[in-house]
């Protein structure tokens, strides 16, 4: 059976259609939706079920945890351990945006969403559907690549279709993604002070490393 597609308004998206995705993460669905960067997979990320067909649908090993997108900054620091200047900084200079920022996990999430590293990769998504979704939510929702794992990430929502419209309920169809880059990676789970880039993508190295240094 394939998944319902639902348009939804990427600027300002419809709230009877927020609703609707909304029951349908309440329900345990994986939902595909666009964010600033690819499509993305949204579960509800404290549901241990709904993570785990995530990782069945894109046959992702399990040792890798799944990053979440948030509505607000507010939001890191209820679900991080701790934070510190460095994550300020780049929340401030980065978000919303195309930035995954890993810190040490807080009590909120279960261990399992964190693949058992206790860490989480955090995001403030340049894009109003998911925002909106996460809001109405009142929970962060899960951000991993709408694609078969090796397969191309998807910026429309027909690629979604093509390569896993038969695994999942829902795409919401918001029109492309604003770019085709993944996004930057850096973590902050080593320690006070140190920080790693784990992946250059939307946001250059060296944008990073300034605001760091600042």
């Amino acid at each position: 059976m394939s998944a319902e597609i639902l348009r939804v308004h990427p600027d300002d998206p419809q709230p009877d259609r927020i609703d609707y995705i909304v029951s349908c993460l309440q329900q345990g669905g994986v939902v595909a939706l666009p964010t600033d960067t690819f499509y993305g997979l949204a579960v509800d990320p404290v549901n241990l079920r709904a993570v785990e067909q995530i990782y069945k649908i894109k046959t992702r090993q399990k040792h890798k945890p799944l990053s979440l997108l948030i509505a607000s900054v507010s939001q890191a620091y209820e679900l991080a351990r701790e934070t510190n200047a460095l994550f300020d900084r780049l929340a401030e200079r980065f978000w919303p945006g195309p930035l995954t920022i890993i810190v040490r996990a807080g009590t909120k999430l279960p261990l399992r969403s964190t693949a058992h590293t206790g860490n989480v990769a955090l995001r403030v998504p340049d894009a109003a559907i998911p925002r909106a979704v996460v809001e109405r939510l009142g929970l962060p929702i899960t951000a991993t690549s709408a694609n078969l794992h090796g397969a191309p990430e998807c910026t429309h929502a027909a690629c979604v279709r093509d390569q896993i419209g038969e695994r999942i309920p829902l795409i919401v169809d918001g029109g492309p993604t604003g770019r085709s880059q993944p996004t930057t990676i850096v973590d902050l789970s080593l320690g006070p002070g140190h920080w790693e880039i784990l992946r250059e993508g939307a946001i250059p190295t060296h944008e990073v490393v300034m605001a760091l240094q600042r």
